[in-house]
């Protein structure tokens, strides 16, 4: 349905969101919201006050509204003009790179995990030192005192 052709009263009955995919459709362009409004209110001829009333309740709508997309810069565009297209070579150089990254960090943690441990053997050994400077040797002699 072209808006042009619409009557005054389908114009009145159709929601605002419905009028904003009539005119997205047959621009064929993205346009921003103020623009769209501006030729809803026009089309529905509705003062500038009216429009100033409305602008933030139709802004809203069009967040809401899942046939459109927001783009860049406040414009709004049908979101079925922007199909996403999946590059399955980029998603696996993605997931080969996740790898190579999640391999070399466990590498690393290996390491630190060894330096550690080593270095817990040094204050080990250390300690069994200072433990036998009291330790007391007893000759043969000396163990019929006991």
């Amino acid at each position: 349905m072209k808006l042009n052709n619409m009557t005054k009263e389908e114009l009145e009955n159709a929601s605002y969101d419905d009028l904003a995919y009539i005119i997205l459709k047959e621009k064929g362009k993205k346009m921003k919201t103020a623009d769209i409004f501006k030729m809803i209110c026009d089309k529905l001829e509705l003062s500038e006050n009216a429009y100033m009333e409305q602008i933030g309740e139709f802004f809203t709508m069009l967040s809401t509204e899942k046939r459109f997309i927001q783009l860049e810069k406040g414009y709004w565009d049908l979101k079925e003009n922007h199909k996403s297209e999946v590059d399955l070579d980029e998603i696996e150089d993605e997931e080969e790179i996740e790898e190579e990254t999640e391999e070399t960090t466990d590498m690393d943690s290996d390491m630190e995990e060894d330096i550690y441990l080593d270095e817990t053997k040094d204050v080990d050994d250390d300690t069994e030192e200072d433990d036998l400077q009291d330790l007391v040797i007893l000759d043969e002699e000396n163990d019929s005192d006991l």
